[in-house]
């Protein structure tokens, strides 16, 4: 699919944001790790890493596992808060956009109905002075 063909099917402000998310590596970074951890592989890969854990690595591997898992969902509810800002700034920067190009829709709207008027009181007008007329 061309660059044209993803900006016709996406909001310009979709293509707008994918794209500042883009050039920045932290965000990429955050991105790729928000979308593996909120996926079912994340989910198998912990199953067996943490069976493994308890079955080899350790005799007692509650302390550690414990210490290992709290550490992680530190991290991993930070991932999930990066991802809530990001996608709240961008529903903000959609909603700026479609507030704009509404804006300009009603102003062009209003326009066109003052010279809608304008016309049709001019052809009034003429109509009343040609049935004068004759």
């Amino acid at each position: 699919m061309s660059e044209q063909d993803n900006r016709a099917m996406h909001h310009p402000a979709v293509v707008a944001h994918r794209a500042s998310r883009a050039e920045d590596l932290q965000l990429r970074i955050a991105d790729a790790i928000t979308k593996f951890a909120g996926s079912m592989p994340f989910v198998y890969l912990h199953t067996v890493a943490f069976a493994l854990w308890m079955l080899f690595v350790e005799a007692s591997p509650w302390p550690t596992l414990t210490l290992v898992v709290s550490l992680e969902a530190i991290f991993l509810s930070t991932f999930v808060m990066i991802g809530q800002n990001r996608q709240a700034a961008f529903q903000q920067i959609k909603a700026d956009h479609d507030f704009i190009e509404q804006e300009l829709e009603l102003k062009t709207n209003t326009e066109l109905t003052r010279a809608i008027h304008v016309m049709t009181t001019e052809l009034h007008r003429r109509l009343l002075e040609d049935g004068a007329e004759q």
